[in-house]
């Protein structure tokens, strides 16, 4: 996004570059109001600004007054790629969860057992021959799993900018909670004589990009994953 602004302001049209994008996630796509805050700089009509910065973005965008909605294909995918995502230097609590009662009502245990679950279902679709698929966000449970996966970045960064790790902590709560209600109403993996099919590879994808935010959650406040409790 700032990319693209300063791309702007090289070739002249624009004048200034701000420090942030300000971006919002909601069901998969990004939005901003960074093209108002310049227009109210450059002393320009907000929509005209707007589709300066779109011109240039490489994901599809649109522009109404002034507000810019980006959409981001392929974000479980991305996430499932990438070992990395959304890595930050978040001060490391002395400590985290406690590990018992092992039952929802302890957000460790909650936490922990949405790992377990992520990487289960890679393991039995792996034997089942089960192979990742492109996920596009389906019913309301997994476009809001989607965008708390997309949140996550700005959360660990959040974190480590305030030096606070609960903040950390509570995302991965939310994450873990929307996901066991993924992992019990919308399964991932075939159901007695049920044929495998393209939403079972969907939902691996889905499982794997939990499996990397979890995963790198738990690593990040000092703690190692385990794919069994």
């Amino acid at each position: 996004m700032l990319a693209a602004v300063a791309a702007a302001r090289d070739a002249g049209e624009l004048s200034r570059v701000p420090g942030d994008a300000l971006l919002t996630c909601a069901n998969g796509s990004y939005g901003t109001p960074l093209a108002l805050r310049l227009a109210a700089a450059e002393g320009r009509p907000a929509e005209e600004v707007a589709r300066l910065i779109a011109e240039r973005l490489p994901l599809r965008s649109e522009t109404r007054g002034g507000f810019l909605t980006i959409t981001a294909p392929g974000l479980a995918e991305g996430i499932a790629a990438d070992s990395g995502y959304g890595r930050a230097a978040v001060p490391r609590p002395d400590s985290t969860w406690p590990d018992r009662p092992r039952t929802f009502g302890n957000p460790g245990f909650s936490v922990r057992y949405a790992y377990v679950r992520a990487a289960s279902v890679r393991r039995q679709g792996t034997d089942l021959g089960i192979a990742a698929g492109p996920h596009e966000a389906g019913g309301p449970l997994e476009v809001r799993l989607l965008d708390l996966l997309g949140d996550f970045p700005g959360r660990t960064a959040q974190a480590a900018r305030e030096g606070d790790a609960g903040v950390l902590k509570r995302h991965l709560e939310r994450v873990a909670e929307a996901y066991h209600d993924v992992y019990e109403r919308c399964p991932a993996l075939p159901c007695g004589d049920e044929e495998p099919a393209p939403r079972h590879g969907a939902r691996r994808t889905l499982a794997e990009a939990v499996r990397t935010t979890i995963g790198n959650g738990l690593y990040m406040l000092g703690e190692t994953p385990r794919e069994r409790l």
